[in-house]
Formats: structure tokens, C-alpha cells, sequence
């Protein structure tokens, strides 16, 4: 209900100030109007307005055949063979109010089904998969935000015509302020080589580091308040969004001093000869209700309810998380580049909005196909080691049900039955070329030992293909 009001609000603003900002007859507006509509679907102007209309749609399949499983439990992924999909549209639609007010509103539609109704990896196969809730499409809003821009002095920078980003010269140090709905991912932990799996990689250890437990609702998105100070080659960044009802849940909490999640991040830029790079580091504390692991252990042993999510029965108290981790990046040539980043969080208790990891690293290599004369063609190679930490693997040992892992049958049946643990390994391939203007045919291959951190079963092979189109 709040949410749609300030869309509407958001709406009437905009309509608003169109409106005032040109002057002249209803026929002068109409015939500027219809003159305007030639920019689409570039940027140009509407009553007066700068305005920029982008849009993207991405079709990705996974399959992966039958593979070894002695056992399963709630949250196992099937060992049977199977096919996932996931089917997404957006339009970025954006608009200047003032020389550095924008506003920007993203309409998506999605549809899709995950493997085994999104459980069975800490790291999952697919990052479009958290928005799909099956064959029939639905419509959302992604994002409804404004952004503000205040200048200081400094050397002038030029922000190309993108997605959410109208095309602007803005100084080298400036306050970037950012208000309303968006992802927590569209501020922090940026990447060149491993971030978007609409055309870099597709696990979700490539999104972001897997340990860090963003808030955000079960689609990925938030609303908030985020502000970046820009100085030179330094950026220091610091966010407040508001939390699920309940983790992993679609419904939001608007108490934003009660359940919240604060992320801090400092970034450095730099350049090796005339290749750039960075490092920053990311740390942040959630607050809301969430079960501790030790407390659903106990539940556990004390009411003989191995195979069930005793986290469920638990959960009556505010908690804090935290975790901090370290993104670094470095092109090697014009055309090639590395990556690594490393997390990790507390463990105390279940996961809020994301994965099921407690620690992460993930490193890899970027390469595009200039030198085989394919310049927007491009190939990226991963590895990923994702881990548990001490209470949450004991609460899966002792035959607990987590959010998305746990291979526990019910009714239970033995020690031999709870996971058998060591780190989830992932390792993926892909391979992304340019068929027409602005449509990518992609390849990928993921190979993940010890899927849900249980040495027992798997290895599993996720073979994917993609279509992404983009205006």
C-alpha cells in the first residue's frame, strides 16, 4: 500500500513538473510531443525534460542430468534430470527534473521455475532465479527512485546514456544521493567482470560475494536510502534499507528503525600503467527477527524433530549480522582482466534475504574477443568455494532444515542421514556472442561438488544457454 502511493506520488511529480517546465498552447505541447518522440529509443527530450528509455529481456535454460544422491530431505535439490528456466523484461525509463535531480522507474515483468523450487545449493545456478514463481508471468516494480547530484569541484567526468543513467558531466568529487526502491547491488560491490547474470556469469557467488546477506525482499529489491561521496579515486559509500517481514519473504517491513540493514563500503580506484583497477572493502549489520542456529539445535534435539526447519519454531527475537568482506579487480591487458572477492559473516543465524553461506571467495577472469577480431564477444572462467561456519553447519548436522539446504529426510532415520560436510566448490564457464546489434547467444557450464555443503551427493553439471536483448 505505501509502496504504490509513492509511485503514484513519484508519477505526479514527474507529470507535474513536465507540465510547468514548458510554456506555451495545449497544440504547441502536442506538436513538441510528437517531434520529441524521434529520440526513442535513445534519450532526448519530453516537454523540456531530458529523458532516456532502455529496456532489456533475457531468456536463460539450465538442465542438468540425474546424479548421485543416497538420500534427500526437504530442501534437497532433485537428483533427478532436470530443466529450469527463467524469462525476464524490464524498461528503464529515466527523467531529469532539474540539472541533477533524475528520477528513474523500472517496470519488470518474470516468469521461470527453478530447480527443485529454489533450494539444494548454497550457491544457486541462477541469479534471475530468485524473481520467478513459475510459468505465469508477473509484473512488478523493480525500481522507483530519485538520484541527486551535488558538485564540488573538480575534474569534469562524462556518464554515458545507460540504463538508469541519463547522460551527464559531473565532477570528480561530488555526493551522489539515491532515495526510494532499488537493489542494494546497485550501489555496493560493483564489479567489471562478475555482476550481472543477464550477461557475465550466472551463479550467484558472481552476483556478489554469496556471503553477504543484502537486504532486500525475496526478488532482490529494497527501498532505502543510499549516499556515495566521490573524491577523486576514492568512494565511500553507506546505505539503510528496510528488511523482509520474515527471511527470504516478499513482504517488507517499513519499520526502518526497528529491522534494517546498514552496509558501509570504501573503494579505491587506481591504475597500473594505463590499466585500471580497484580494491574496496564492504561491511555490513542487519537487524530484524531472525532464529539463531544454536537455539534451533537445541529445539531440535529436545523435541526429536531432525527433518523439519526448526527455524521456524525459534524465531521470536530482533538479531543482529554482520559480515565484511574485500572486492579486488585488475585488467591485465586492454581485453583482459581479473578478479577475487572474499567474505564472511558471522554465522549466529539464518540467512535474511540471500544465500546460504557464511563464507565465500570466488575468483576469476574476464576476457573479451578483440583478438580474434569478435570485440563484443565475450568469455569468462570462475572458481567458487563457499562455507559454513560452526553453528550453522552444526544445526544441519544434527538434521536441521535450513531456508534453501538440508538433505535431512523426514521421518528421520540415522546420523547417516544429515549432511555430510565440506565446502561447495563451483566452477563455471561462459561463453557470450554478439549474433545482432545488441543481442548476446550465450553458453554456460557449472560444475558443483558438494552441492548444499554434503560430500554425499553430487557432483551435479548445470549445462545453460541465454538470449539477452537490450535497446
Amino acid at each position: 500500500m505505501i509502496r504504490n502511493i509513492l509511485l503514484i506520488l513519484l508519477l505526479s511529480f514527474v507529470t507535474a513538473f513536465a507540465y510547468a517546465q514548458r510554456a506555451g498552447s495545449g497544440a504547441d505541447q502536442i506538436a513538441s510531443f510528437a517531434d520529441d518522440l524521434s529520440w526513442l529509443p535513445t534519450e532526448g527530450d519530453i516537454f523540456g525534460l531530458p529523458v532516456n528509455v532502455h529496456g532489456q529481456t533475457t531468456y536463460i535454460n539450465q538442465r542438468y542430468n540425474a546424479f548421485n544422491s543416497p538420500y534427500q530431505g526437504q530442501n534437497s535439490l532433485s537428483p533427478n534430470k532436470s530443466m529450469s528456466y527463467t524469462w525476464s523484461g524490464t524498461l528503464f525509463l529515466g527523467a531529469r527534473l532539474a540539472e541533477n535531480t533524475d528520477i528513474y522507474l523500472n517496470p519488470e515483468v518474470v516468469s521461470g521455475v527453478p530447480f527443485s523450487g529454489l533450494t539444494g545449493f548454497g550457491g544457486f545456478t541462477n541469479g534471475e532465479a530468485t524473481r520467478a514463481q513459475g510459468a505465469q508471468a508477473h509484473f512488478y516494480s523493480a525500481r522507483a527512485f530519485l538520484r541527486q547530484t551535488i558538485n564540488q569541484e573538480g575534474s569534469k567526468v562524462e556518464l554515458a546514456n545507460d540504463a538508469n543513467q541519463i547522460s551527464q558531466i559531473v565532477s570528480s568529487n561530488r555526493f551522489v544521493i539515491t532515495a526510494g526502491q532499488f537493489s542494494t547491488l546497485d550501489i555496493f560491490d560493483d564489479s567489471r567482470y562478475a555482476k550481472d547474470p543477464r550477461v557475465q556469469f550466472m551463479n550467484w557467488g558472481n552476483m556478489t560475494y554469496l556471503a553477504y546477506d543484502y537486504a532486500a525482499d525475496a526478488r532482490g529489491y529494497s527501498w532505502g536510502l543510499a549516499g556515495e561521496w566521490y573524491r577523486d579515486n576514492w568512494v565511500f559509500r553507506a546505505s539503510r534499507m528496510i528488511t523482509p517481514k520474515l527471511p527470504n519473504g516478499r513482504e517488507l517491513n517499513w519499520q526502518i528503525f526497528n529491522a534494517y540493514g546498514d552496509q558501509l563500503e570504501v573503494e579505491r580506484q587506481h591504475n597500473i600503467g594505463d590499466l585500471p583497477g580497484k580494491v574496496s572493502v564492504l561491511g555490513y549489520r542487519n537487524r530484524m527477527i531472525m532464529a539463531r542456529y544454536a537455539d534451533a539445535t537445541n529445539y531440535l534435539i529436545a523435541n526429536n524433530a531432525q527433518g523439519t526447519q526448526a527455524i521456524n519454531n525459534v524465531r521470536n527475537n530482533y538479531q543482529y549480522k554482520t559480515g565484511i568482506g574485500v572486492n579486488a579487480e585488475q585488467a591485465l591487458t586492454k581485453d583482459m582482466g581479473v578478479y577475487m572477492r572474499a567474505f564472511t559473516s558471522d554465522g549466529h543465524t539464518e540467512t535474511m534475504a540471500f544465500a546460504e553461506a557464511d563464507q565465500s571467495l570466488s575468483v576469476g577472469m574476464g576476457i573479451n574477443g578483440e583478438r580474434w577480431g569478435r570485440a563484443k564477444d565475450t568469455i569468462g572462467v570462475s572458481a567458487m568455494l563457499n562455507g559454513l561456519l560452526a553453528n550453522r553447519r552444526g544445526y544441519l548436522q544434527a538434521g536441521g532444515i535450513s531456508n534453501f539446504v538440508g538433505d535431512t529426510p523426514y521421518p528421520y532415520a540415522g546420523p547417516a542421514q544429515t549432511i555430510s560436510y565440506k565446502p561447495e566448490q563451483v566452477s563455471e564457464l561462459y561463453y557470450n556472442a554478439l549474433l545482432v546489434q545488441n543481442v548476446l547467444l550465450g553458453l554456460n557450464y557449472q560444475h558443483i561438488i558438494n552441492p548444499a555443503y554434503n560430500a554425499a551427493r553430487g557432483p551435479v553439471n548445470v549445462l545453460s544457454f541465454r538470449v539477452h536483448a537490450e535497446f
